[in-house]
């Protein structure tokens, strides 16, 4: 595909993506649904937009229709780590945990040096295995922003501050465009941190002006936040971010 092509894709699916949750707010399952496809027709190679519409059919509690769905995108898209991830966690939200397992096997076996799938796979292990699944991580890709993030979350959730609060640091020295980075570092010293320390996570955001990440991108990307700034958006980010367990 040429740089012309996968420009005309970027453009078309992000306005079949505004569609599709201007419909979400106003219309019927069925408008949203026929948005999604619509733009799928035109952009088959959206990864977002089959992602978006697998979540429609989950959301209507339709898990095996959203599960096809990704199994066609992947087809679709071979070697997508962002589909693995997505058709993992449905099985994750299904509580069918043996079937995101088996997924991630294969997903890692696809796309073996896949950050995010490293950083997921981590937190889906047994608690007492998970220290080894970081260690693994961290060999596999040692400077992915993504499994740093996972880390430091992982020792956040055994309760070792000081060192979660040393690799949450190495994260966004690292990645200082992660917008989830910064706001689960936020997020941590509002809960065990002091006023500088929270102030200084704050500032320091500010000055980096993240642009990217998971969950920074579903609230700045989010219609009805378009006119907030990152002062406005860490604060929100960091509210969604779950505390690891």
């Amino acid at each position: 595909m040429t740089i012309e092509e996968l420009f005309c894709v970027f453009v078309f699916s992000e306005l079949w993506m505004m569609k599709g949750q201007i419909e979400e707010q106003n219309g019927t399952i069925d408008d949203v649904r026929q948005a999604y496809n619509e733009g799928l027709k035109k952009c088959p190679t959206s990864i977002p937009l089959w992602i978006l519409l697998s979540r429609v059919e989950e959301k209507a509690r339709l898990v095996i229709r959203a599960r096809a769905l990704l199994e066609r995108a992947r087809l679709r898209n071979p070697g997508c780590p962002d589909l693995w991830l997505e058709a993992i966690r449905l099985e994750n939200r299904a509580i069918l945990k043996a079937n995101a397992q088996s997924l991630m096997a294969k997903a890692l076996q696809e796309c073996p040096l896949s950050g995010i799938l490293w950083a997921e796979a981590i937190f889906l292990e047994p608690r007492n295995s998970r220290k080894s699944k970081s260690t693994d991580a961290l060999k596999k890709v040692e400077h992915d922003q993504h499994v740093l993030l996972a880390a430091a979350k992982l020792l956040w959730s055994e309760r070792k501050l000081d060192k979660a609060r040393e690799w949450f640091k190495r994260t966004v020295n690292i990645a200082e465009d992660f917008g989830d980075a910064w706001a689960y570092f936020y997020k941590f010293e509002l809960l065990h941190g002091s006023e500088e320390q929270k102030n200084q996570v704050m500032r320091k955001c500010l000055a980096a002006e993240p642009r990217h990440g998971e969950l920074w991108c579903s609230i700045s990307k989010d219609i009805k936040n378009w006119r907030l700034k990152t002062e406005d958006l860490l604060p929100m980010v960091a509210a969604g971010a779950s505390i690891p367990t």
